[in-house]
C-alpha cells in the first residue's frame, strides 16, 4: 500500500499505481438540529386562553448536532422506539421539515413514501393526483401519461381513477403513494412504517420491488418495527435513542444491541 488512495501492482518485474475509487455519498448530514417548539397553558379558563394569557412554549430536541453519511447504493434500516425521531429524519432529508441548525447534502433524485397525505391532495381524483406527484418530481406529463396504467394497476385502482383521495381507504392510499412514488425512478427512497398499512400481499409486493431497487444501486431507507424485515432487506441498520444518542452497523450487531436495551 502506498498513501491513503492509491495502490501498487506489480507486473513483470515492475510497479505501477492505481488510484481507489472513493465512495461516493447519496446523503451527507452536517450537525444536524431539530427544536419543535409546543405551545401549553396553564389553567386559566376560557378567558385566559381566548386573551392568550400565560402561555408558554415546551422545547422538544429531535436531533442534536447529529452527522451521518449514507453511502450511495445502501439500504440503511432505521430503528428504535416511538418518538425517537425516525419519521422526522426522513421528513428532515426529504425537506418536508427545515432543520433549526445544520445542513443536509443531497446528492440525486428522492422519492419519499412518508405519511399517506405527503404530495397528494385530499380533494383532487386518483388520476390528478398521480399527475400532480410525478410533476412536483420531475416528470414530464407525457413520461406521466406512459406510466399512468402501470401506476394504476400496481396500486390495483383500476375502478377507482376518478375517485377523489380522500374517499380511498387507508390501504388504497397507501398503494397509489408507493405506485407513484416508485415510477418516480428515484436514486434515493425513502420509506416509512406506513406500508403496513397495506394488506399483507400488497406489502409483500412492496419489498419485492424494493429488493430490485437495492439490486439496481439505489439508495434506500426504511423506517420500520418489523425487525425480521429490516434484518432480511438492509445492508447496514440505524437505531436511534430517546437522549439523541444512535448506532450504526451491521443489522444483526445493531438489532441485538436494540433488543437488549428494550426487553
Amino acid at each position: 500500500m502506498k498513501g491513503n488512495n492509491e495502490f501498487r501492482i506489480k507486473r513483470k518485474g515492475s510497479a505501477f499505481s492505481l488510484p481507489l475509487t472513493p465512495k461516493m455519498n447519496a446523503i451527507e448530514i452536517n450537525k444536524l438540529s431539530k427544536r419543535f417548539e409546543i405551545e401549553t397553558e396553564k389553567n386559566v379558563g376560557i378567558l385566559g386562553r381566548l386573551l392568550s394569557f400565560n402561555k408558554k412554549a415546551k422545547i422538544i430536541h429531535a436531533f442534536r448536532d447529529f452527522s451521518l453519511d449514507i453511502e450511495k447504493g445502501e439500504a440503511l434500516g432505521i430503528i428504535g422506539k416511538n418518538g425517537v425521531g425516525k419519521t422526522t429524519l426522513l421528513k428532515l432529508i426529504s425537506g418536508v421539515y427545515k432543520p433549526t441548525s445544520g445542513k443536509i447534502k443531497i446528492n440525486g433524485k428522492m422519492g419519499s413514501f412518508i405519511g399517506l397525505s405527503i404530495g397528494f391532495h385530499y380533494d383532487l381524483t386518483v388520476r390528478d393526483n398521480i399527475f400532480l406527484y410525478a410533476a412536483l418530481r420531475g416528470m414530464l406529463r407525457e413520461e406521466i401519461a406512459k406510466k399512468f396504467n402501470e401506476i394504476i394497476k400496481f396500486a390495483e385502482l383500476e375502478n377507482f381513477v376518478d375517485t377523489k383521495f380522500k374517499r380511498l381507504s387507508s390501504g388504497m392510499q397507501a398503494r397509489l403513494a408507493f405506485a407513484t412514488a416508485i415510477q418516480t425512478n428515484p436514486d434515493i427512497l425513502l420509506l416509512d412504517e406506513v406500508l403496513a398499512v397495506g394488506d399483507k400481499e400488497f406489502y409483500k409486493k412492496c419489498l419485492s420491488v424494493t429488493e430490485n431497487f437495492k439490486k439496481s444501486g439505489k439508495t434506500i431507507l426504511f423506517v420500520s418495527h418489523n425487525l425480521d424485515a429490516i434484518k432480511q432487506f438492509c445492508t447496514k441498520v440505524l437505531y436511534l435513542r430517546k437522549d439523541n444518542s444512535y448506532e450504526i452497523g451491521k443489522p444483526n450487531d445493531v438489532i441485538n444491541t436494540y433488543l437488549k436495551e428494550n426487553k
